[in-house]
């Protein structure tokens, strides 16, 4: 159900107005001390960003895909720690539980999810099992009315804070998709270690670490929607609602990137004129505007789709592939724009040229969306 316009339109400045003159100058201390500020955090928490995909009987804010994205697009105008904070209870820490989740489930998280009060994360990726998931080596043996588990998972984004973990887990030793059950398992359950917040190419202030259950004992209510074998499922339900999410957050990032460029391309003089003026510099920064605007089209079409009830899991993985792959080209093109000052941590296009690059590889790799998309269009032209 989607807010209405005038609602909508005063979140959007509220948020707008707190990207450009909260977070984006804070971003140098977020990147140099890996940690996001107590009080942000607080401060997202009033603004309601850990609720925004939470219906309002929940909690949250109830937005529709398409209002969603358009959060987004204004949250990718600063680092991406800023969002990943939130993003995991909007999207793949909450979602499960909005999919498949009992009422009782429901009842107990989703308003401490859309709060922020607890923060969600899914935990998927194994060091053996990334974009082969249904590999996964993680097993919870039923022992009457409790499960145990056990196995590591890798690169869980949010759990060095988490409180709330979507574990899936084997519950059958076969390999198909009904042997894969997700599991709620709160963070200070018995049997739970965390490895070392990971060191990263970039995201700093995006905290990723492994997550090992030894004989981790939860019980039986823990079970998603109270019944085995719909964990991979449920995953890849939440993965289409996920891709459109990264998407967005691609596009907001391009736009900060072009206006970085366009900045100091107006402002840098050689041969007695600014860069802007060569054509080979404006070919740049016409190609980034126009590469943009196509994902930016992309990701509001997959996103109306989505609010009619429609299938998209091809148009989903269609626009983040694409805006992950353009993310990539202009934050290149921002670094090569600023010349050899595009190389300096001094400047912000260095660190979101680090940054963007994640993005082509988690919520599906371009490699896994290029089988998606191939594998959807097929079986279209088929039927």
């Amino acid at each position: 159900m989607a807010l209405d316009q005038e609602t909508f339109d005063l979140l959007l400045s509220s948020v707008r107005r707190y990207v450009h003159d909260r977070l984006i100058p804070l971003e140098a201390e977020v990147a140099e001390t890996n940690k996001i500020p107590d009080e942000v955090v607080d401060e997202l928490r009033e603004l309601g960003l850990f609720g925004l995909s939470i219906a309002e009987e929940y909690g949250g804010l109830g937005l529709n895909m398409e209002e969603e994205v358009n959060v987004v697009f204004e949250l990718g105008q600063t680092s991406p720690a800023f969002r990943s904070m939130a993003g995991t209870n909007i999207g793949i820490g909450s979602q499960a539980i909005v999919l498949a989740g009992s009422e009782e489930q429901k009842q107990r998280y989703l308003p401490r999810l859309a709060s922020g009060d607890i923060i969600g994360s899914f935990a998927l990726t194994e060091p053996d099992a990334g974009s082969d998931a249904i590999s996964l080596r993680t097993t919870a043996r039923k022992d009457g009315d409790f499960y145990i588990l056990n196995g590591t998972k890798r690169y869980i984004t949010n759990a060095p804070v988490a409180g709330l973990f979507s574990v899936m887990a084997r519950t059958s030793e076969e390999r198909r998709a009904d042997s894969i059950s997700c599991f709620l398992v709160e963070a200070d359950t018995p049997g739970i270690t965390l490895g070392k917040p990971d060191k990263k190419m970039g995201q700093s202030g995006a905290l990723t670490c492994d997550v090992v259950f030894d004989n981790c004992r939860v019980p039986a209510s823990a079970l998603l929607g109270n019944a085995e074998g719909n964990g991979f499922r449920t995953a890849m339900r939440v993965l289409d609602k996920g891709r459109l999410h990264i998407a967005a957050l691609c596009v907001g990032m391009a736009e900060r990137l072009i206006k970085e460029s366009v900045q100091y391309a107006t402002e840098r003089k050689q041969f007695g004129k600014p860069i802007a003026d060569f054509q080979l510099v404006q070919a740049m920064i016409a190609d980034s505007q126009a590469e943009m605007y196509a994902a930016k089209c992309m990701v509001l079409d997959a996103a109306r789709k989505r609010d009619r009830g429609e299938n998209t899991t091809l148009v989903a993985a269609s626009a983040k592939m694409f805006a992950s792959e353009m993310v990539g080209r202009v934050a290149d093109r921002a670094v090569q724009i600023h010349g050899g000052a595009g190389y300096m941590a001094e400047y912000p296009v260095e660190r979101f040229y680090r940054d963007v690059r994640l993005f082509r590889i988690f919520e599906g790799t371009t490699q896994i969306l290029q089988l998606v998309i191939a594998r959807e269009t097929i079986k279209n032209h088929a039927s």
